[in-house]
């Protein structure tokens, strides 16, 4: 069965984004995105929410000649990497992607079912309607030293608590990263 990753950078109090929907302050140093591109290579399957899709689609694809060479190593991963991306309102995806307009808790059941490898989770909303069912088993939290006070939670309220095991911490310049497994 394939593993289900849901990395994300966070502020300190716990927000992905802030009140403006801004993330302008998880901007990756060299080291921190080099990290997130070897990362990267390793997922099988990317799994994006709507608003996530809709970002990524509006920068990596689209990187000018002269980008920063971490950058466009990550834009050319980006743009191969099979994607599947849950939307209602979406009609077409690009880039390698699949448009999935159904039940999202039964289409990654389905697709950790199908494979052995390591899927990634993107988006607060598409997370936050997995973490329910038990479908997430490791998490990767990038925390950023800054406080916003307000935004989209990294967690939504949940009925039941998920226990996990601190299995890495790991310090970059710019942020501690955090990754815990799902007991």
């Amino acid at each position: 069965m394939r593993k289900l990753i849901y990395g994300f950078g966070v502020s300190v109090d716990g927000y992905v984004n802030d009140r403006d929907g801004s993330i302008d302050w998880t901007d990756p140093d060299e080291e921190l995105h080099q990290f997130h591109n070897d990362r990267y290579r390793e997922i099988e399957v990317s799994l994006h929410g709507r608003r996530l899709y809709e970002v990524m689609a509006a920068y990596w694809p689209h990187l000018p000649e002269d980008a920063p060479r971490i950058e466009r190593e990550f834009g050319g991963l980006w743009r191969e990497k099979p994607k599947v991306v849950f939307s209602r309102t979406l009609t077409e995806v690009h880039w390698n992607s699949t448009l999935v307009s159904a039940n999202a808790v039964e289409e990654v059941r389905r697709l950790k079912a199908a494979g052995d490898g390591v899927m990634e989770v993107g988006g607060a909303s598409l997370a936050a309607a997995l973490m329910p069912h038990g479908l997430i088993d490791e998490y990767q939290l990038f925390v950023s030293p800054v406080v916003l006070g307000g935004g989209t939670p990294l967690f939504p309220s949940l009925d039941k608590r998920i226990q996990l095991r601190l299995a890495e911490t790991r310090h970059f310049n710019t942020v501690m990263m955090l990754r815990y497994r799902v007991e």
